[in-house]
């Protein structure tokens, strides 16, 4: 049945308080005035304010109203509307059904942008936004069940290989940082050098029409925070790009502070402002990657980056950070031992990837009644 969001939803717009009542420290109400920390489903907070305007209720769907506006997330707790976001409850409380709905009907908002630079809505644009959805409760509940479900099964993947990437990185760091089986003495038999004595930079060139959108990467393709890839939407307009390989490493090469890593499992191409990696052999692939990903590595790549408004690394300093250079024994053991690791990794990033298209192309069929929710099984 066709309705005015209004009258199906409930809607809060954000009004900020005064910035001498926001803290740090925990003090007062979690507070978000924009997308800034949204997740994948929920919110982070990293501000509160002593100071209440606009308040939002946990399980509230939460969204951006200023560029880029229509980002969702549902708040987990109590929390302060700041004037970039504005709160949405379902009237019949069916608040999973209303996220997914929003996910649905999100782009006919933002088609009412105003603005030239940037982008936002008022409360008439959402309050008078057009919706068709079915009228049985049970009907939306099992529509929001079914989503739930794909989407319960990526944050498991997300949460389980976060996990994966911790033990990969603590074991590296007590073995060839901390040298904990060994007493906290380097042993003889190792020896310290430079990034240079175990790997270069791919100078190899392949044809994009060799490669797809799934093995090509950009800084902008790569996620921030060392958390993989997503996927690219298209192919740039050139004929060739740097040709990397499985094993090889991938770190982008613009504003390193933002920590953008890849392992490549299988042969691909990336742009000229991601650095490839290339290990001078291939049992030190893994012991590459865990040395790259260190916060110690960034920290050094952002000391040397030369720019202000777009930094990028320097090509010659990044090969003189210093590192330890274990044993091959040593090398190969680590290698045997984090390696099933980040294939699960990347098996589990895959199948999150499926089930996200899965998700997207089941939404709009299922919203629009393409699909009889009757005909659903959970």
């Amino acid at each position: 049945m066709k309705y005015k969001l209004s009258e199906v939803v409930d809607i809060t717009m954000g009004q900020s308080p005064k910035s001498k009542y926001y803290n740090t420290d925990g003090n007062g109400y979690p507070f978000l005035q924009g997308n800034r920390t949204f997740g994948f489903k929920y919110p982070t907070f990293d501000t509160y304010t002593t100071v209440m305007t606009k308040s939002a209720k946990a399980g509230d769907v939460i969204m951006s109203v200023r560029a880029p506006v229509g980002d969702l997330n549902i708040t987990p707790v109590d929390m302060c509307l700041g004037r970039g976001v504005c709160s949405l409850r379902m009237k019949n409380g069916n608040q999973d059904f209303l996220f997914y709905m929003m996910k649905y009907y999100v782009s006919y908002l933002t088609q009412k942008e105003s603005g030239t630079v940037f982008g936002s809505v008022n409360r008439n644009d959402i309050n008078s936004l057009e919706i068709d959805i079915p009228d049985d409760v049970e009907k939306q509940q099992v529509i929001s069940r079914y989503l739930s479900m794909l989407d319960d099964k990526i944050a498991l993947n997300t949460a389980i290989n976060e996990n994966l990437e911790q033990q990969a990185q603590a074991i590296f760091k007590s073995w060839f940082v901390d040298f904990e089986p060994f007493d906290g003495v380097m042993p003889n038999d190792w020896k310290t050098g430079t990034l240079s004595d175990i790997c270069g930079y791919s100078k190899d060139k392949v044809n994009l029409e060799n490669l797809t959108v799934d093995t090509y990467y950009s800084t902008e393709n790569m996620q921030s925070n060392r958390q993989g890839a997503v996927q690219a939407t298209t192919l740039p307009a050139i004929k060739q790009t740097t040709a990397c390989k499985k094993g090889d490493v991938l770190v982008s090469n613009i504003r390193p502070y933002f920590k953008k890593i890849v392992y490549c499992f299988s042969d691909c191409g990336c742009s000229t402002d991601v650095l490839c990696f290339v290990p001078n052999k291939v049992e030190l692939s893994v012991f590459l990657y865990c040395a790259l990903y260190s916060d110690k590595f960034f920290d050094y790549m952002v000391a040397g980056a030369k720019g202000t408004k777009m930094p990028r690394g320097d090509k010659q300093q990044i090969m003189m950070y210093p590192i330890c250079i274990p044993s091959t024994k040593y090398i190969e053991q680590f290698d045997q031992a984090v390696a099933p690791m980040l294939e699960t990794v990347y098996t589990n990033r895959i199948e999150a990837k499926n089930l996200s298209n899965l998700r997207d192309t089941l939404l709009p069929k299922l919203m629009n009644g393409e699909i009889d929710v009757s005909e659903v099984e959970i």
